[in-house]
């Protein structure tokens, strides 16, 4: 896909990845709808994208307000007078504990932020989406949707159900101008435990392998302008993910005596 000139909603863009894809848009030409709850975030994004030259929109909502995110393309249009694509980034953890530990409520924030969040969005957004000559929606999965973790099994949940929907969206939209990406990043060092304040676990010193926000946001965007069906980010996504396809099991259970190491 062509970026230069291009509009495109990016949500999660007040800090991490989102941000760093809104800026990463930018820097190739186009034109960034930058979607968060954090005021304070999205005004340091804007700030940064001032560089770049292009116009950059600030938009605070709560992805899983339907009403508001209903009412979030006339008001992108208002202001850019277009929308060629949408990437989904903003999305919440759930924090380090067996399911059985699990309040109910988390559960259901956990799905509703990364789950239904993103369904809401691409509903929003593809009747003007499929207008376009050229259009791209782009879903941040995870990893865990692709490897399963002990101890995050409703955050990959959450995660496996957007692969799924992500996936088969792209394969309803083949005849269509739109493409979807799917984004399966596995360690990124992001503030996405602080940003759904739960805790993340103390590796006891050990290394842990981790891709900076930087490196992920412009993986990505190099997805959304090769259109690649996939896009999988980090040496530990890469390797754990090879893993899985040969030992399905035995990758699930040694990722499971890895966390409970340290749990």
């Amino acid at each position: 896909m062509r970026i230069s000139d291009k509009v495109f909603v990016v949500t999660g863009a007040g800090n991490g990845m989102g941000r760093e894809v809104a800026l990463g848009l930018s820097r190739r030409g186009a034109h960034v709808a930058a979607v968060d709850l954090d005021q304070d975030g999205l005004t340091v994004t804007a700030e940064r994208a001032r560089a770049t030259g292009m116009r950059m929109s600030t938009h605070v909502l709560n992805i899983t307000d339907p009403e508001a995110v209903a009412a979030l393309p006339a008001h992108v249009i208002d202001f850019h007078g277009q929308v060629d694509g949408l990437v989904n980034i903003a999305g919440i953890a759930q924090r380090f504990a067996l399911f059985a530990d699990l309040e109910a409520d988390h559960a259901d924030r956990v799905m509703a932020v990364n789950y239904t969040g993103t369904v809401q969005m691409c509903r929003a957004f593809l009747p003007v989406l499929v207008l376009r000559p050229e259009a791209n929606i782009t879903n941040m999965s995870s990893l865990s949707a692709l490897v399963p973790f002990a101890s995050q099994v409703l955050y990959s949940a959450s995660k496996g159900a957007v692969k799924q929907f992500s996936e088969g969206l792209d394969g309803e939209l083949a005849d269509t101008n739109v493409r979807v990406v799917t984004v399966f990043p596995g360690n990124v060092s992001t503030n996405l435990a602080q940003n759904s304040g739960v805790e993340m676990l103390d590796a006891g010193g050990r290394r842990v392998l981790a891709t900076t926000p930087e490196v992920a946001g412009r993986r990505i965007v190099e997805g959304i302008a090769k259109n690649r069906y996939r896009v999988i980010i980090g040496a530990d996504a890469h390797a754990l993910y090879t893993l899985s396809r040969i030992a399905p099991r035995r990758t699930t259970r040694l990722v499971a005596k890895q966390i409970k190491s340290v749990l």
